[in-house]
């Protein structure tokens, strides 16, 4: 969650970290921090933006290598001491730090029986002062941190650095991402490579329990039991100019107007027009492996796991598998029974994300068959499951997932067209898919087109404390994700409910006060869904619907009219406009669209 920039080489190092720095505000932070090595260590940190830790840092503030972090609180709160880096008693070692050090109470207390005094209320202090003990005993750097972080319980990803070892930095990872980024006659380490892309395209991804020692000719990196690892650079496909706005008010408008394309090329490539089936070479797996399976399990957090209950209603439609979503943080603590006949499927647009992470890795040690759909390439859970579906939506920047999660319910409908024409989808019906799949850029195209009255909609609506958003069967996945935008873009309380539960206990909230966004598609489930209007009507309610056509005036205030496609891909549809009506009620009450309060893009920690 918190951000990560080293650097060493010949330039200046001040200047690229904050650079870094900024490309990594999107993540969440309440806190910002550098240091650098130039006959001693230069430290300069700062409760607030990147913006203004740049204020405070001087002209003169030389060092060619050096750290940089951004800070989501954890242990402490946000404050001018509390952020990172963080030095030793002697500021021999800084440390910058994301993960939760579980054991930081029983170390800190050891240390303080030793005599070391405090500067602040964090668990990453424990890092610096051990490192530096050990950095006595040691004659190398990254033998001191090697054997710190064998007493060290919890995640990390580290960068260190030592006043007395001026051309290396240490970075070592065990469950928060660390990217070596290699370029020429100089090296770049960070926790995202939105840092580096500026610099180099060229990559080294660290796995857990990895260490290594970057130094401006090169790097080596080695195990925890201090065992030389070979490590093969990637070619990243993003440059800097995918992380600007272009032109765009913010990222998040920005992101939901490239929807047409990102789902073209989730698309590009899969789709065969002969035997009208997806060609998904990725899940490495054969026919007949892919028909063994009984059930399909999916999992992820967040936007990721919604779009996971609509990957599974198109995969019991579409194949006629069995299939649930569950949030990752409870799968994985509630010792699932692992089923030889089940395909797991992991959801994350980072690929990093620790709860998921975590599950991939308990389900592989129970010899579960897991693929993954993810969208940064290189990432944890992509090298750590079997196979899996790249979503190719490019760096998703503001911290509300909406491209990413389009192209993750693309990449069900695609899978779940895979596993039906392996078993009993009719090539009518695979036909029907893929005709409606290639209609979907252009729809969306259509429904991006009414942004000027759903601002209008927005701005009618963003005043009232609460909304309620209800669907059924393929909606209610539709208005829980609808729900989540409105309430973590624009802080307006609101709750999603299956239609048919709203009788049963939250009609008692419906009110003048309590507005309903009612999702409706023309399904053979809209007489039902109309009644369920009625009801809310009959109490007083307002209704905005988002459907396939207009209602009796009496059943609904608004509706937002979206093109109609196959049944199993409308919800795809019916996000766009959601995601609209939150992003304009976030600037109608003057929220802060990209950097919501309280939460980070990538969440790392538990």
């Amino acid at each position: 969650m918190c951000g990560i920039v080293a650097y060493v080489g010949p330039k200046d190092a001040a200047p690229i970290l904050l650079e870094g720095l900024q490309r990594l505000e999107y993540r969440g932070y309440d806190s910002a921090g550098v240091v650098v090595s130039n006959k001693g260590l230069k430290v300069r940190k700062v409760k607030g933006r990147v913006a203004d830790l740049a204020k405070v840092v001087p002209a003169r503030f030389k060092g060619s290598l050096g750290i940089g972090h951004t800070r989501w609180a954890t242990h402490g709160v946000p404050s001018d001491v509390n952020a990172h880096p963080h030095l030793s008693a002697d500021e021999r070692i800084a440390v910058v730090h994301n993960g939760i050090i579980e054991n930081a109470a029983e170390l800190r207390a050891k240390l303080e029986a030793d005599g070391v005094v405090f500067a602040s209320e964090t668990d990453t202090e424990v890092l610096a002062h051990l490192i530096a003990h050990a950095a006595d005993e040691n004659d190398t750097l990254e033998e001191a941190v090697r054997k710190t972080l064998k007493s060290v319980v919890g995640t990390y990803g580290i960068a260190v650095i030592d006043a007395e070892r001026p051309g290396e930095v240490v970075v070592a990872r065990n469950g928060s991402p660390i990217v070596l980024g290699i370029g020429e006659k100089e090296m770049f380490a960070a926790s995202d490579v939105a840092a580096l892309v500026r610099y180099t395209r060229q990559v080294v991804h660290l796995e857990d329990g990895e260490l290594a020692v970057l130094k401006a000719d090169g790097f080596h990196t080695f195990s925890s039991d201090a065992r030389e690892t070979a490590k093969e650079p990637l070619t990243v496909d993003w440059d800097a100019g995918h992380y600007d706005t272009g032109g765009y008010e913010h990222y998040l408008l920005k992101e939901i107007s490239e929807q047409p394309e990102t789902i073209t090329r989730t698309m590009s490539g899969r789709l065969d027009e002969r035997f009208h089936v997806a060609h998904l070479g990725g899940l490495n797996m054969d026919a007949r492996e892919t028909r063994g399976f009984r059930r399909v399990k999916i999992i992820g957090c967040g936007s990721a796991y919604y779009s996971g209950q609509i990957g599974a209603q198109l995969i019991e439609e579409l194949a006629r598998i069995p299939s649930d979503a569950e949030p990752a943080s409870e799968f994985r603590y509630r010792n699932p029974v692992v089923d030889p006949d089940t395909l797991y499927v992991a959801i994350s647009q980072s690929g990093e994300t620790y709860d998921t992470l975590a599950a991939v890795q308990e389900l592989k040690r129970k010899g579960g068959r897991v693929i993954g759909i993810v969208n940064a390439v290189g990432s944890a859970i992509a090298r750590e499951v079997d196979g899996g579906i790249y979503l190719h939506a490019g760096p998703e920047v503001s911290v509300a997932s909406t491209k990413a999660f389009t192209s993750t319910c693309l990449a069900f409908a695609l899978l779940a067209l895979h596993l039906g024409r392996v078993r009993d989808l009719s090539p009518a019906d695979g036909r029907r898919i893929v005709e409606g799949l290639r209609r979907l850029p252009g729809q969306i195209e259509q429904v991006l087109g009414q942004s000027d009255r759903i601002a209008e909609l927005a701005k009618k609506y963003a005043p009232h404390p609460s909304m309620m958003f209800v669907g059924r069967v393929r909606g209610y996945p539709v208005a829980r994700e609808g729900a989540q935008k409105l309430k973590e873009i624009s802080y307006v309380h609101a709750e999603a409910y299956p239609a048919s539960e709203l009788k049963h206990g939250p009609l008692a909230l419906i009110g003048p006060d309590m507005p309903t966004v009612a999702i409706v598609p023309d399904d053979e489930l809209l007489d039902k869904n109309l009644t369920t209007l009625g009801e809310i009507r009959a109490r007083g309610g307002q209704v905005l619907m988002v459907g396939h056509r207009e209602p009796d005036a009496k059943l609904a205030d608004d509706v937002i009219v979206i093109p109609k496609n196959e049944i199993e891909l409308d919800p795809i549809l019916l996000t766009i406009p959601l995601q609209l009506l939150a992003y304009y009620a976030a600037v109608a009450l003057g929220r802060d669209v990209d950097k919501p309060r309280n939460l980070a893009k990538s969440v790392t920690v538990e």
